[in-house]
């Protein structure tokens, strides 16, 4: 097992280790901060949450970010959730998860335009808001990140989960989705996001047994896979247990990044 296999072994064993028995859920538990924790650069947001409340994330995670085709993954768990029941929704939602297919979200969204919005509302995520289209809306690393988590406590068979666990080698525009996130060590499944226009910006956000992780790049997807690679192998571990910087609460206020239309 490679340093990377154990930085994330560690951090989801700490997790069950460290939680107190009890039959109420514990209080997330942040990482306690070290001197030798290095974060991401500045161009990566990381997110990361365990399902016994750990969390890590970078000084950013709360920031807002484009969506990208993250925010598919909010348009499908309204479509399976609240949607008609349609064979077309199970279709659209495949389409969007497995091949990030933008027409797939292009129908969902005009199907159900509240979707974005009431999701974000119902999950608690602060950062998410829908813009005029669903390539325009916003969410963060955090937001992202508790969602999964949310979705392996609360609707574990989910087909969501399914799907990213058998994502596409490409997308349905020919961009191969196997980068960032996904580079990570017991990753089971993820889900990917870009930019159609210039500078390149990419997202990614995958889950494995007991943990879920997010990240943006202000970069391309070789970036990214480089920082959450080098970030959560050097952050961490440190003499065989986790270590990093508590993430932070949600700030009273925030500053969107500039946001433009997206696809991926």
């Amino acid at each position: 097992m490679d340093c990377r296999a154990l930085a994330l072994t560690a951090l989801v064993a700490c997790s069950v280790l460290t939680s107190p028995l009890a039959s109420a859920a514990p209080a997330p538990a942040p990482i306690p901060p070290t001197a030798a924790s290095e974060p991401a650069p500045a161009r990566t947001v990381i997110s990361v949450r365990t399902l016994t409340g750990l969390h890590w994330g970078t000084a950013g995670e709360h920031q807002v970010r484009s969506a990208l085709s993250l925010a598919k993954l909010y348009l499908t768990d309204y479509a399976l959730r609240h949607g008609d029941g349609s064979a077309t929704d199970l279709v659209f939602g495949e389409r969007m998860i497995r091949h990030s297919d933008d027409a797939a979200a292009d129908a969902v969204e005009a199907k159900y335009p509240q979707a974005i919005a009431i999701v974000a509302a119902e999950y608690g995520l602060a950062e998410t808001r829908p813009g005029a289209s669903w390539g325009s809306s916003t969410t963060s690393t955090a937001d992202v990140a508790d969602f999964l988590d949310a979705k392996q406590r609360t609707d574990a068979t989910s087909p969501i989960l399914a799907w990213m666990a058998t994502a596409a080698p490409r997308a349905a525009d020919g961009t191969e989705q196997n980068w960032g996130t996904a580079a990570l060590p017991g990753v089971q499944g993820t889900k990917w996001g870009w930019s159609d226009a210039a500078p390149p910006e990419v997202a990614s956000a995958s889950f494995g047994p007991g943990f879920s992780v997010a990240a943006h790049t202000a970069g391309s997807p070789e970036d990214q896979t480089a920082d959450v690679l080098g970030a959560l192998s050097t952050v961490l571990t440190e003499g065989g247990g986790p270590v990093g910087a508590p993430a932070p609460a949600r700030p009273g206020g925030r500053s969107p990044a500039p946001v433009g239309t997206w696809s991926g």
